[in-house]
């Protein structure tokens, strides 16, 4: 449970009134009060105005922030502020500033920008986050403490590279193992004491040489970034136990560890900005993903836009209407908050045209304004009707942030393979079939789940592959595709034939891997339709030539030295089916295939709509309420199934049809009458 103190979904969002003179302060309460607004995040960036010195603290200023907030009836989410160090700590211990990945010196200056190895920061940020939990933990408007801010840059310096060495240590014991594990026997890169292990910068080539190497230095570095906030939230939870903890991750990106992060947040939340031209079902993958990687647990948003950002290169508005429904598919897909950044849009420096709530004209006569009050209004009437609900799926889409970082650091095959697009590939294919998908870690648990998409599962973690089995074994339908069971964790070959341990459970033996031009492309040919699947298809990027051990084939390739072989098979495996596709298919043939995979489960949604309209689904004490969204620039109509529904956002009740405007919102509970 998040909202443990508030009986509706939080709204609020950061806000930075140390940037401004304290005569602002009472309007922007009005304003907040107005807007809806029950929860603000300070002081994220304040560290400098807190400790002025190495002795000197200041926290009168912020005792009067968090008294003007709290006397309206407004929460705290309470940030550490150690996310930018002061000028002063990194002056006089210049050794806090990290080396980049080319070997330069970084001056103080933007933000996450110390190394996280650093005794020094760890010290004096764990010493900060001690007097601010010491002076607020007991404040009746705190509701969650917020460490860091969107940790992520990593170091190269001297001191990482002694405690990678230490960590190396840690992990294989010995330079042997370590010798073994990294094949150093190639290109000569044998080493005999600890310190012949060098940093994989640009210093010394690529990541691509030795990615054994490169791989072990980002676990390294996701470990290091987390013990610095390790180090806060200890300090903090022994002060204030009961109050939950987070950290804000920035995005569905591969420089940390999230799922061991996710273990050690209290509860997960993130930031969300998507290009006005993304595709929704990226951004509503994000959003599972970041479900999934606290099992189902919901989560929050804390940040989005309501307007703009400022930092893309084509900072577009949001139009109207738009945030409203993307605030809505986040509350959807499991977020119980939705927070912005910021609230009042900053006077200067890099986020000055960054959106917020207030803009600079400094009134509630804007159209964003009005939005966000809607909103806030909306969301207020809903009250706890949808917190804590959750989502449950059938359908489990495999993600993997080492396999991420080992397919992007790969020497080959090909440079336009590119995990991350995969995955939202396959995604994207139930995700406009309105199923319900998880978005999870090679690690979790199978058992409830009819059906696991593995996409471009190119590394094989130790117990995935006999779990994977065991899942198909007891009637499971498993997927997976080319470029699938080639290394163990290492990065190493599994010898003896791709795909490796998933050789007897996909029935096949990949022989060889054509990587195709750009302007290359193939077909797969269908001999007799399956389900949906039937005719020809266009695929290109990479193509598996395979033998069959004990799978059928459903599909062969059309054309070139190996047309009549095997482009996508079927194996029966125990109760359960396994399938390969061999090949980057187009479009259409996912969308056909994975149309034919819910019919083979039925796994059907309970309404139909028209494209365009995402559909997604929260349950919560035998209640279903089913989240409508029309993303479309025009009304969009959704075939209901039999039974009348509320919408809990317009209070109208609807049989048979639902008629959305553009960009509209219904929020359906069914009435058993």
């Amino acid at each position: 449970m998040i909202n443990d103190k508030l009986p509706y979904i939080y709204y609020g969002g950061d806000y930075n009134p140390d940037q401004w003179p304290e005569e602002v302060w009472q309007e922007d309460m009005r304003l907040f009060k107005l807007a809806g607004i029950n929860i603000v995040t300070l002081p994220v960036f304040s560290w400098a105005k807190l400790q002025l010195s190495e002795d000197v603290y200041d926290f009168e200023w912020l005792d009067k922030i968090i008294d003007t907030v709290s006397k309206e009836g407004i929460f705290l989410c309470l940030a550490t502020s150690t996310a930018a160090q002061p000028a002063w700590m990194s002056r006089l211990y210049p050794e806090v500033l990290p080396v980049d990945i080319d070997g330069r010196k970084r001056t103080h200056g933007s933000r996450v920008n110390f190394c996280p190895n650093s005794n020094v920061y760890r010290k004096f940020s764990q010493r900060l986050a001690s007097k601010l939990a010491e002076r607020y933990g007991n404040h009746p408007s705190l509701l969650v403490w917020h460490i860091g801010n969107e940790y992520g840059p990593h170091c190269y310096c001297d001191t990482c590279a002694s405690a990678f060495r230490t960590w190396l240590q840690n992990k294989y014991g010995s330079l042997e193992v370590v010798n073994s594990v990294w094949n150093m026997s190639f290109w000569s890169h044998t080493v005999y004491e600890w310190d012949e292990i060098v940093l994989p910068t640009n210093l010394n080539g690529n990541n691509k040489c030795f990615q054994g190497i490169a791989l072990d230095y980002k676990r390294f570095m996701s470990d290091a970034i987390l013990e610095c906030y390790q180090g806060e939230y200890d300090t903090i939870k022994a002060i204030t136990p009961e109050i939950k903890i987070t950290s804000n991750i920035w995005g569905l990106f591969n420089g940390l560890d999230l799922k061991k992060w996710a273990d050690r947040m209290d509860v997960v939340s993130w930031d969300s900005y998507p290009q006005m031209n993304e595709p929704m079902s990226n951004v509503a993958m994000r959003h599972d993903y970041m479900r999934g990687l606290k099992d189902g647990q919901p989560f929050m948003l804390m940040e989005q836009t309501p307007s703009q950002q400022n930092w893309q290169p084509y900072n577009s508005l949001k139009r109207p209407g738009v945030m409203r429904l993307w605030s809505y598919q986040a509350i959807a897909r499991g977020a119980d908050t939705v927070m912005f950044f910021q609230l009042r849009r900053s006077v200067g420096a890099c986020e000055k045209y960054h959106g917020a709530l207030i803009a600079h004209a400094g009134h509630e006569h804007t159209r964003v304004f009005k939005e966000c009050t809607q909103l806030g209004q909306e969301l207020l009437a809903l009250g706890d009707t949808l917190l804590d609900s959750v989502t449950e799926s059938k359908v489990a889409l495999l993600f993997d942030i080492d396999t991420w970082n080992a397919v992007e650091m790969t020497s080959g095959p090909n440079v336009d393979l590119d995990y991350l697009k995969q995955a939202q590939k396959y995604y994207k294919a139930f995700y406009d079939l309105n199923v319900n998908v998880d978005v999870i870690s090679p690690l979790s648990d199978f058992s409830k789940y009819e059906l696991v998409i593995a996409p471009v599962m190119y590394m094989m973690k130790p117990g995935v592959s006999e779990r994977l089995r065991s899942f198909v074994i007891m009637g499971g339908t498993f997927v997976t595709s080319f470029f699938s069971g080639i290394v163990n964790e290492n990065d190493l070959v599994t010898l003896g034939g791709y795909p490796g341990e998933l050789r007897d459970l996909l029935g096949i033996w990949v022989e060889e891997i054509d990587a195709l031009q750009p302007d290359m492309t193939n077909t797969i040919i269908m001999p007799s339709s399956f389900g949906k699947l039937r005719g020809e298809y266009e695929c290109g990027l990479l193509c598996d030539l395979l033998h069959l051990e004990g799978a059928e084939a459903l599909a062969f390739y059309g054309r070139d030295f190996y047309a009549g072989m095997p482009a996508v098979t079927l194996n029966k495996f125990g109760l359960g089916e396994a399938f390969y596709v061999a090949t980057d298919p187009d479009p259409k043939f996912l969308a056909e295939f994975s149309q034919t995979l819910c019919e083979r489960l039925n796994l059907q949604p309970a309404h139909q709509a028209p494209y365009g309209v995402e559909m997604k689904s929260r349950q919560k004490e035998g209640r279903t309420y089913t989240f409508v969204l029309n993303h479309n620039a025009y009304e969009s109509v959704i075939l209901l199934n039999e039974g009348t529904y509320k919408d809990l956002l317009s209070h109208r009740f609807y049989e048979r049809t639902l008629v959305l405007e553009p960009q509209g919102v219904a929020i359906l509970e069914e009435l058993f009458l």
